[in-house]
């Protein structure tokens, strides 16, 4: 298996276990029974509450384009060492911008977000070139 899609596999598991520290913060701050309902009405969270789940739905709108990306590589059978790096770029800047999100520093935070839109330019430009 390429680089590319262990790093894609790897960002969908990030991804998955980013949903576990807000909902695990929101039970013990408004109940199990509160978090189980259908949530109308649910305020946003505050502190790191709140940053985990912003920092949860950022790696969603994150990750669709970086899959097409990854994927579209491998389609068109153009993975290569521009991908394999783009693609752990985007995953390790990722990760640390979920941890730096989480404990709210946030310059950190916003250069974290560059380097995960710099993998995605970098698996980019080996599709174009």
């Amino acid at each position: 298996m390429s680089i590319d899609l262990q790093m894609l596999i790897a960002a969908a598991v990030l991804c998955v276990l980013l949903a576990l520290p807000y909902t695990v913060g929101f039970v013990f701050t408004r109940g199990l029974f509160v978090v189980a309902g259908n949530r109308e009405d649910f305020p946003a969270g505050g502190g790191w509450i709140g940053r985990s789940h912003r920092a949860h739905l950022n790696m969603v709108e994150n990750l669709v384009p970086f899959a097409a990306l990854v994927l579209a590589a491998q389609a068109a059978n153009q993975a290569d060492a521009w991908t394999a790096l783009g693609a752990q770029v985007f995953f390790y800047s990722r990760l640390a911008h979920a941890i730096v999100y989480i404990l709210g520093v946030p310059w950190l935070r916003t250069l974290a977000y560059l380097g995960g839109v710099t993998g995605m330019a970098l698996v980019l430009y080996a599709l174009v070139n």
